[in-house]
């Protein structure tokens, strides 16, 4: 179940590295594409870079519409990921295509991608310097939320077996977010 996360925590939500699908709207087009350049930078109000490239359609639409969300896949969505990761937008609906559910969003029009660990709905903070040169974008989070089941009490809590976030490394093979490891304090 879909539960809201105090803004103040949204940084958590993405601090650990994952690959993010990023979907947009603006004119009665949506998309979304997969993007493993995506980070916290701020705490309060939470903001977070993104890279998203000059020739995509999630940018044109970014761009048009002032808005995003970010969110993170599972395990169960590898496939889907990938396939989002390495077809564009232009050639077609890739909701439709790779059997995307999209959902409302609470403040933003584009759509939540149904499954995923986490959503982010973000605002563009124009950087044109940034976007031009670098296709580094900042965006605002207004609304945050994650699956209950994977995040809670403010952290992300992995069953053993069951669905995890995952990390892209090349040529569509991915890590799942591994087992947590204590530091000790001292």
């Amino acid at each position: 179940m879909r539960s809201a996360v105090e803004l103040r925590h949204a940084h958590r939500l993405l601090n650990h590295g994952p690959t993010v699908l990023v979907s947009t709207a603006h004119g009665g087009r949506q998309n979304v594409m997969a993007a493993a350049w995506v980070m916290p930078i701020d705490f309060e109000p939470p903001k977070f870079a993104a890279v998203i490239a000059a020739d995509t359609l999630t940018r044109e639409l970014l761009l048009a519409s002032g808005e995003c969300v970010l969110q993170a896949p599972t395990t169960l969505q590898v496939d889907a990921t990938y396939a989002v990761g390495t077809h564009s937008g232009r050639d077609g609906d890739k909701f439709a295509r790779f059997g995307l559910v999209a959902e409302a969003a609470s403040l933003v029009q584009a759509p939540l991608v149904a499954g995923c660990a986490c959503w982010l709905e973000c605002r563009r903070l124009a950087e044109p310097n940034a976007e031009g040169a670098y296709d580094l974008f900042v965006l605002e989070c207004i609304a945050a939320w994650a699956d209950d089941t994977l995040f809670a009490r403010g952290d992300w809590q992995f069953a053993a077996n069951g669905p995890r976030t995952i990390h892209h490394g090349k040529g569509g093979g991915f890590f799942a977010t591994g087992e947590r490891v204590q530091a000790a304090r001292g």
